[in-house]
């Protein structure tokens, strides 16, 4: 049968103009309701809530308020997107690079309004694989699932790249970058061992004032030694490759989606998390604006990526002392995804999950440990792995992000408002949701070319920490 949340969750749609309404229909009823997934015998995917009624178990997921998830993203996507953006700037010039900020902002709120009302209304859905076997059976929960742990450990190896980079400044480089790397993995893996998203949300305040305060000081810094004979150009001219190589920066500043799900079945009220995808938004979208142009006016076309390595000296090394603890618990935050999915998927339903037994903390320690040591092992052996983490993002984050909200969408629209004709009905809603898979599939198809050109004619040059 439905839960409570369940049924509540079905009423929830998207109206023509993108805002939240309560259809005035009646919820179908379980029989009329018939989308593929309620009549697959697979046991992993009832239609219940994800971790149920937790008063009388040991372990309780369900402890993450709406504050605290917002808090998580924002220290999850603010320090890379704040690192790569003020070089797109240089590229494009400062008008087009600050509307597309903007324009990626707002569509990546859209789309998270799309992907938190599949999760109301299927409230079975812990991750992208359980949305991928609602949308495409077994295969598309194989596929999405796989994307989303490579995504994971590709984003946990950038965070390990910006750590080692930061503890390499800080040493003059005096050290040994792989000695570095493996020391900033087991504190990663130690942050990551925490069971429940809860206990790591406290790590979330201290982890998104760090990334800020670290901006802060980079615009300080960036003010008071402006670089010498700089300019700032309002529209630059370059061709595609190079111009859409420069946006993929801000594409994929805004790629946290493919936690939504998890983060939201963690939440004991998930019908808020409109309000963290809000306030990350906002945020994350005024903080890119200010800080690129920040950089770009007072450094010019020379801004690096990472930006912070466009300071002096010794500001550098103070902005990458405050962002290390940024670092360390978004990489932490990413390894614990990919270990919480493939733990939920071998044992949901099962005593492991809320209980503290040997079998379930030997798993889930392991888990830990191979998504840690799979990233590390990657971003110390594959000279071209900061290549692979953009060719990562191109394929998955493009989608997860941008275009599967459009399914999910066309989905729930087509199984709870009446089939083909509510397509009829809600013609302005049909395009977006068009659109937005249209643009995924662009994103993804022309993010992948430039990704492999770039890795491709990078002859093997030394890692750098850009995500």
């Amino acid at each position: 049968m439905d839960s409570p949340d369940c049924e509540k969750g079905r009423q929830v749609h998207l109206s023509m103009d993108g805002s939240e309404k309560r259809s005035s229909r009646p919820s179908p009823s379980p029989q009329s309701y018939n989308p593929p997934s309620l009549h697959r015998t697979e046991s992993s995917l009832e239609r219940v809530d994800v971790f149920g009624d937790e008063e009388s178990n040991d372990i309780r997921y369900k402890t993450l308020r709406w504050q605290f998830v917002a808090l998580l993203m924002i220290a999850e996507i603010v320090s890379n997107g704040m690192l790569a953006l003020p070089s797109a700037l240089a590229v494009v010039g400062i008008v087009p690079a600050v509307i597309l900020i903007v324009f990626l902002g707002m569509f990546a709120l859209f789309t998270a309004k799309l992907l938190i009302d599949f999760k109301l209304n299927h409230p079975e859905v812990h991750n992208m694989g359980d949305a991928g076997y609602i949308l495409f059976g077994p295969i598309g929960r194989e596929v999405l699932s796989a994307g989303t742990i490579i995504f994971a450990i590709c984003a946990t190896g950038s965070e390990l790249l910006s750590g080692q980079l930061a503890l390499s400044t800080l040493s003059d480089q005096g050290f040994c970058s792989m000695w570095l790397l493996l020391i900033f993995a087991a504190f990663t893996f130690l942050l990551a061992l925490p069971r429940t998203l809860g206990h790591l949300s406290r790590l979330g305040i201290f982890s998104s004032g760090l990334i800020v305060f670290a901006g802060v000081l980079a615009m300080i810094a960036a003010g008071t030694n402006p670089a010498e004979g700089r300019r700032v150009d309002i529209v630059v001219k370059t061709d595609f490759y190079h111009a859409f190589l420069a946006i993929t920066n801000p594409v994929f500043a805004y790629a946290g989606h493919f936690m939504f799900f998890i983060l939201m079945s963690e939440m004991p009220r998930p019908q808020d998390a409109m309000k963290a995808a809000t306030c990350l938004q906002g945020f994350s979208t005024a903080f890119y604006v200010a800080f690129s142009v920040v950089m770009y006016i007072f450094i010019g076309p020379t801004v690096q990526s990472p930006a912070l390595l466009s300071l002096p000296p010794l500001w550098s090394k103070t902005t990458f002392a405050v962002a290390l603890g940024n670092f360390l618990i978004a990489g932490s935050l990413y390894s614990h995804t990919a270990a919480k999915l493939v733990f939920m998927r071998f044992f949901r339903r099962t005593r492991h999950v809320h209980s503290h037994t040997v079998l379930g903390w030997v798993c889930w320690v392991l888990l830990c440990l191979v998504a840690v040591g799979v990233a590390a092992v990657l971003a110390i052996a594959v000279p071209i792995f900061s290549y692979l983490i953009g060719i990562a993002a191109a394929i998955f984050a493009s989608w997860y992000t941008y275009g599967l909200a459009g399914f999910f969408w066309l989905h729930d629209t087509y199984h709870l408002e009446g089939g083909w004709k509510a397509f009829g009905l809600r013609r302005v809603g049909t395009a977006f949701a068009l659109l937005t898979i249209l643009l995924g599939a662009f994103i993804c198809g022309a993010g992948t070319y430039v990704s492999v050109k770039v890795s491709s004619c990078s002859h093997f040059r030394p890692h750098s920490a850009e995500a």
